[in-house]
């Protein structure tokens, strides 16, 4: 109990002066100024060519005219949207781009998840790296030469693909002219493309499992596939629902290149996805207004999915994006 004619000693509050806090931001950039100069070329490279054309999606808004400019055009509010909406066309490019994303993400996204796996229990370091290189060179191979391949290994006569058929007494196909098969040729192409490059995001984590998790499976009697059910896979499952949360957001963004170069009028009915349907619009017909709305309307859709797909992650697990 206090004396009395004592006065306590009470809590002092912290008090933040400006002239304080300036000097921690300035001892901060002093301590990692390597780190920002080296950050400086990715954030002006955003700055420039992602948020500074922004302000041009206006014109979405307003009923564009080239000589007249961004601002002097008229407002027409949301015309290009309802548009868009109340389009025939509307629907069958939704489902076309929505089937050929969900396509690729269910085939495509554990297809480098498997080969990391696989490479990871690969004991011989020199196969291990002739695998990895060859995997990986596709991803620098342009979409044009891509899909320039694809359409010469597949043409009725003379391409690979039907003169091995013929080898085994089928009959040729016409693959590129065929609805019902672009979607199945172009999302094996696309793992083919880019399976080994994604490979080293689920590669790096492998390295951060801790060994002794292995030795204290095989002291178990671990069978090779006990291990990699309970120790591999808990093990990368952080990057595996980081890069599945992207992957939901992007399903509808799908590469204008390679569809636009592998699709043709016969194949339109399941082809036709929204970014050929805006370069159509947007740059053939120089409907700049409409093709621009249509993008920040699927834009806006991506954005959704890909907050739903991080919610839902938050409440499952304890992974998320935020």
């Amino acid at each position: 109990m206090a004396q009395a004619g004592v006065v306590q000693d009470r809590p002092r509050k912290e008090v933040h002066h400006p002239h304080r806090r300036k000097a921690g931001i300035i001892r901060t950039w002093n301590k990692n100024k390597a780190l920002w100069l080296l950050f400086l070329p990715c954030l002006l490279y955003y700055l420039i060519f992602r948020y500074a054309p922004m302000f041009g999606l206006v014109i979405t808004f307003k009923d564009y005219n080239l000589f007249k400019g961004i601002w002097a055009s008229d407002w027409v509010g949301l015309k290009y949207y309802r548009m868009f909406i109340e389009n025939p066309d509307f629907w069958p490019l939704m489902k076309n781009t929505f089937l050929l994303g969900v396509y690729k993400l269910v085939f495509g996204f554990p297809a480098p998840i498997l080969l990391a796996i696989l490479l990871n229990e690969v004991r011989k370091a020199a196969f291990k790296r002739f695998v990895q290189t060859v995997s990986y060179l596709p991803h620098f191979i342009s979409n044009v030469i891509v899909a320039s391949m694809v359409i010469m290994f597949l043409p009725p006569t003379g391409g690979l693909i039907n003169n091995l058929l013929a080898s085994i007494g089928i009959g040729p196909i016409n693959f590129m002219n065929e609805p019902g098969l672009f979607r199945g040729i172009y999302v094996l192409s696309e793992i083919w493309q880019h399976i080994g490059w994604e490979t080293i995001i689920y590669l790096a984590a492998l390295t951060a499992i801790d060994p002794q998790l292995y030795e204290a499976a095989d002291m178990d009697g671990a069978s090779r596939m006990r291990k990699i059910w309970h120790v591999t896979l808990p093990g990368i499952s952080p990057a595996i629902v980081i890069t599945l949360i992207l992957n939901v957001g992007k399903v509808l963004e799908i590469g204008f290149e390679k569809v636009f170069l592998m699709q043709n009028p016969a194949i339109y009915d399941t082809a036709d996805i929204i970014s050929t349907y805006v370069y159509r619009v947007g740059m053939v017909q120089g409907n700049f207004s409409y093709g621009a709305s249509i993008d920040l309307f699927m834009g806006v859709i991506s954005l959704i999915f890909i907050y739903t797909a991080n919610f839902i992650s938050r409440r499952v697990s304890e992974t998320s994006l935020w």
